[in-house]
């Protein structure tokens, strides 16, 4: 064991503050970007935002010298950021919708509304509570009636009661502990409740849920028709009761660019309406040519400010322009589908972009991850243009996204009564030169949450 000294050459990538930066305001989305702006705005005293139509401030030259600036370089000026053509009208033209400011109503709500209107008892009042804190998002009773109880220090008998009558509050068959139980409130609330629709209800929602209805008329010794149209009375209950008042919030989406066409060809324009337009202050710029007015401390303060401020905008210059790069080669590569619509979408991988704008693959991932191009053909991520692909009989190949979308067609033209199955699926879309298996059938079908022909038969 002993200590030594020794020399060692090597590499090593070192993420400076200027990296760091890029890589973050990259991977960003347009609403990410925004709150990331104004919260730069608030804590950066050099940071201001630049009044009036950004279309027609004129570049803004930083008059502060390279010394006074440590480590910023030679090529610290400011660009226009937005560098790209423009094009007339184009803030007029789009219209973006703004979510409701008014909170959604939710089941537990709705239901403790209904409680406080109604005439019950002090002791029912909290009994109905305990009962409504406890039903899921679909409306169905999570807790057993012991523990609903225990917990309100009342009799069992009691609380049955009070289930009752709240499984008749708005919406019917809610706090259920079942779907059997929800779906006979609802057939006793609709009055449908005849002897027939009971049993279905009670002994042969799996034969109804695969529509096997000549085994339920073999069971109950009953004739088909009638069979079908007790079918159709269930069908048309809500077997979660909940469901209406579920869901987030809408979230609507902002494009990031827009993918125009012009002439014959299409041109990317960034979407800068709404984002801050970022300027120095001119204030602190002449504080560091005035050496005399201010301490060391203060000095080394205002350089650090300075600095960010304009790494920050560099680097707002330097997304922006990488976002339109890779979108100029993705109109590149998916010029048919701009041109005609989804069913001409080509296979399309990171890597093919990636070699044509001289970028890493990682640096495309990030610019296409939460990213929205409005185009003439709709409002797509532009995740969505990269799509693996399926070979045709002629050796040409077809996006995947293509061959869902021919499947989705051929299933809504199908007979109802005689829905396809996969393998007739298969079939079919081989007869158009797309050579796929049964199992890719089933796999896009599960993915487009299409139920199989078992479950698509409807009642005729």
């Amino acid at each position: 064991m002993e200590l030594k000294q020794s020399l060692k050459m090597s590499q090593q990538l070192v993420m400076t503050p200027q990296l760091q930066m890029a890589i973050k305001l990259l991977q960003l989305n347009r609403l990410e970007l925004l709150d990331t702006l104004s919260q730069e705005l608030q804590e950066n005293p050099v940071l201001e935002e630049m009044p009036g139509d950004p279309e027609q401030e004129e570049k803004q030259e930083i008059d502060v010298t390279e010394s006074e600036v440590k480590d910023i370089g030679s090529e610290w000026y400011l660009e226009d950021y937005q560098s790209g053509p423009t094009l007339p009208n184009f803030r007029e033209e789009r219209s973006f919708y703004k979510n409701d400011l008014t909170r959604k109503t939710s089941l537990t709500d709705h239901l403790l509304w209904q409680l406080r209107l109604s005439d019950f008892p002090q002791e029912e009042q909290k009994i109905g509570a305990l009962i409504i804190t406890n039903l899921d998002d679909n409306g169905y009773l999570q807790a057993t009636l012991e523990e609903i109880a225990e917990g309100s220090s009342s009799e069992l008998p009691l609380v049955v009661q009070v289930l009752k009558k709240i499984q008749e509050f708005d919406p019917v068959g809610v706090a259920s502990r079942d779907l059997k139980e929800c779906l006979l409130i609802q057939a006793r609330y609709l009055g449908v409740d005849s002897s027939l629709v009971n049993k279905i209800i009670e002994n042969h929602l799996k034969e109804l849920e695969n529509k096997n209805y000549q085994e339920i008329s073999r069971e109950l010794n009953v004739s088909l028709e009638e069979v079908l149209q007790a079918a159709k009375l269930i069908s048309q209950m809500e077997p979660k009761p909940g469901r209406s008042f579920g869901g987030e919030e809408p979230h609507y989406i902002i494009p990031d660019l827009e993918i125009r066409k012009v002439g014959e060809e299409y041109v990317v324009v960034m979407n800068a309406d709404g984002l801050p337009k970022l300027k120095l202050n001119s204030f602190y710029q002449k504080l560091l040519k005035d050496k005399g007015r201010i301490e060391k401390t203060e000095r080394e303060y205002i350089q650090n400010r300075l600095q960010s401020a304009i790494w920050l905008i560099k680097s707002i210059n330097q997304r922006e322009n990488t976002i339109r790069k890779v979108a100029e080669s993705i109109v590149k590569f998916q010029r048919e589908f701009f041109d005609k619509g989804i069913n001409y979408l080509r296979p399309l991988v990171l890597r093919d972009v990636a070699a044509d704008v001289s970028m890493h693959e990682s640096t495309v991932s990030r610019v296409t991850r939460n990213k929205y191009a409005h185009t003439p053909q709709g409002i797509y991520e532009l995740k969505f243009f990269f799509t693996g692909g399926l070979s045709l009989f002629d050796g040409n190949s077809i996006a995947s996204e293509s061959v869902k979308t021919k499947l989705m067609k051929v299933i809504a033209q199908e007979n109802p009564r005689k829905p396809y199955s996969d393998q007739q699926l298969a079939e079919i879309l081989k007869d158009s030169d797309i050579n796929i298996a049964r199992r890719t059938v089933t796999k896009y079908r599960e993915m487009m949450r299409i139920l199989p022909s078992s479950k698509r038969k409807k009642i005729i």
